[in-house]
């Protein structure tokens, strides 16, 4: 078992288990390398315009540089999860830091805006790997010290996300001002560096039996290989709905079929389709999570391009009204963390369907404190749900898979948000306007609406979280 085994000691095996605990240093180093992929996600808004000019392309090249880091994020995620459960989740947490700061060069570097998309696979699948193997860590711990893990550790990650994110649009701003476009690839030099130090000074090294043949043996190469293709499949069908592409749907229906029939024969599958189909209430929350992040990812999207576009509200002051929103969540993260499951969940799925009712209010005209209290909603939503789902679904995943379970979150996370690009596309047309806000709200209420039921019936997050550090 995990915690019966030392970890070696060593100039850059980090602090033993004891010592490190869960103390604020354990927390900052989990939660620092959790911070590039939002930061990375939300800094390049700002600079697609100046890319654009730099290379003579137009809109529908430079988002490429946007898709391509959410695909790779999605099919990245799980992938690192698996890795980090296998061969130690420190290792996989100091390597994906390393691509990070391989990805930013490159994009510093890049004469074309090809090798531009190809950093930005790179620092896709570089973040991909924080996240769920800083999940994975606190688990190890968890088991390693042999208690439950606080709630603050977890809800941590959240907000980090959460804060990160907010802060990446003013600092692509600042970046772009001081130094070009460029300086938005390569500030991830110093914070790939600072992760990796972080994590070699603070966190314990992995096991040393998590490592050799038998591991590799594990692995599930083919698996992973279908899963990332009927992803991928499913990823490019839903960035246009507005002239779907079926026969993308239907291969990616088809390899469906044929991954879950591998991995039913494979006795160490990369995706666990038994676990999944038997523990319903984690499925459960992956569906609810890929719901919940469809409607807040439409509310970044398309309420803020509705400000700009009917209510006539300046770039500066959209980004003014989006504080709330970020302020609150961290808030409401903070204030949730030691309050078990079930109800900020509830609460949570309710503040989601009050949030899209909001938007049916909304007029061109609407007054300056609707907006705000809009806001204030979204960010209350943001709190409660991120953090909850994260804690749902670490307690409802077998212990074992900690690292994997936590990448598959995020890649439903991407799902919704890679959706809400569709769904905005065909509610909005051509130009927000109130009309298609009210559509996009209506559709928004009722999904919000349905979460509400999947936690309202789920009798086991009403019980105590089952204690799996023994």
């Amino acid at each position: 078992m995990p915690g019966t085994v030392s970890p070696p000691r060593g100039r850059w095996a980090g602090p033993p288990p004891e010592q490190a605990g869960f103390g604020g240093r354990f927390t900052a180093a989990t939660s620092i390398g959790s911070v590039l992929n939002p930061v990375n996600s939300s800094i390049i808004a700002i600079a697609l315009v100046s890319i654009g000019q730099a290379f003579g392309v137009g809109a529908d090249s430079t988002t490429w540089l946007v898709s391509a880091l959410y695909v790779a994020t999605a099919v990245g995620q799980p992938t690192a999860g698996r890795l980090a459960d296998l061969f130690g989740p420190r290792r996989v947490y100091l390597i994906g830091s390393a691509l990070v700061g391989l990805g930013g060069l490159l994009g510093f570097l890049a004469p074309t805006l090809s090798l531009l998309v190809v950093a930005r696979v790179i620092i896709g699948i570089g973040t991909s790997a924080a996240y769920p193997a800083a999940m994975a860590m606190v688990r190890r711990q968890s088991e390693r010290l042999r208690t439950p893990a606080p709630g603050g550790v977890l809800s941590a990650l959240a907000i980090a996300g959460w804060t990160s994110m907010a802060v990446g649009p003013p600092l692509g701003g600042l970046l772009i001002a001081i130094g070009g476009w460029r300086a938005t690839f390569v500030v991830n030099l110093p914070l790939a560096a600072i992760s990796v130090l972080c994590a070699l000074r603070w966190l314990p090294a992995d096991e040393p039996n998590e490592r050799g043949t038998s591991r590799l043996r594990s692995f599930d190469p083919a698996g992973m290989a279908l899963f990332a293709v009927v992803l991928i499949g499913l990823l490019v069908f839903l960035m246009d709905l507005s002239t779907p592409r079926w026969w993308l749907l239907g291969g990616a229906a088809v390899l469906l079929g044929v991954l879950v029939w591998w991995e039913l024969r494979n006795p160490t599958p990369f995706l666990d389709v038994r676990m999944l189909a038997t523990n319903r209430a984690l499925t459960t929350t992956y569906l609810r999570y890929a719901v919940t992040m469809l409607v807040t990812y439409c509310f970044l999207y398309g309420w803020t391009m509705w400000l700009e576009q009917s209510a006539h509200f300046s770039s500066s002051t959209t980004g003014l009204l989006m504080v709330p929103c970020f302020v609150v969540a961290a808030a409401g993260s903070a204030l949730i963390a030691r309050c078990g499951a079930w109800g900020p969940l509830l609460a949570g799925t309710i503040a989601l369907t009050a949030a899209s009712a909001c938007l049916l209010l909304l007029h061109a005209d609407s007054p300056l404190w609707l907006l705000i209290v809009t806001s204030l909603v979204f960010g209350l939503q943001n709190g409660l749900n991120a953090v909850s789902n994260q804690a749902a679904m670490y307690r409802q995943a077998p212990a074992s898979h900690t690292g994997s379970a936590a990448g598959l979150l995020r890649t439903f996370s991407y799902l919704g948000a890679i959706a809400s690009a569709s769904l905005i596309s065909l509610t909005f047309g051509e130009q927000a306007t109130d009309a298609g806000l009210h559509e996009l709200a209506l559709i928004l209420t009722f999904g919000s609406a349905a979460t509400i039921l999947t936690v309202v019936f789920d009798r086991e997050l009403r019980k105590p979280a089952p204690d799996k550090t023994s």
